[in-house]
């Protein structure tokens, strides 16, 4: 993964298992903070990438752009990603345009949350919560 450093603009790579973690700009040094924004899945290789490297829970929505309760929650999904920062990663798939792994997961309407830890499936449900649920689920012993 990508990440652009806030005070220099250098492109960082971080590797999955550290998403979650500070770490430093390779040029400027400065502070990169635990990623904190849904994270747009654009493969099913990536989304397997994340999963099995995370060292922190992955909460996942299942979403689209035509669907109104997606765009209703989608600002419930982003406050979970920041206030799960270094805590878990927050990640968006699109089901029209991953339809793979919408299958995969049997995800049969939308929006749809899975959890993921250690690299297995722990939790699924599928309806629009808010962001303390979401951040509950994400980080609830299992």
């Amino acid at each position: 993964m990508r990440r652009v450093c806030s005070e220099c603009k250098a492109i960082n790579r971080i590797p999955v298992r550290h998403l979650a973690e500070a770490g430093k700009c390779g040029k400027c040094h400065a502070v990169l903070p635990p990623h904190a924004t849904p994270i747009n899945v654009v493969s099913s290789a990536q989304l397997d990438e994340i999963i099995a490297g995370a060292r922190v829970p992955v909460l996942v929505d299942f979403w689209a752009a035509w669907c109104g309760p997606c765009r209703q929650v989608a600002p419930e999904v982003k406050k979970a990603a920041v206030n799960l920062a270094g805590k878990a990663l927050v990640l968006k798939v699109d089901t029209d345009a991953l339809d793979e792994i919408a299958r995969r997961y049997q995800v049969s309407s939308i929006p749809s949350f899975a959890v993921f830890r250690a690299g297995r499936l722990v939790r699924q449900q599928a309806g629009a919560v808010d962001a303390r649920q979401l951040e509950r689920w994400a980080i609830a012993p299992q």
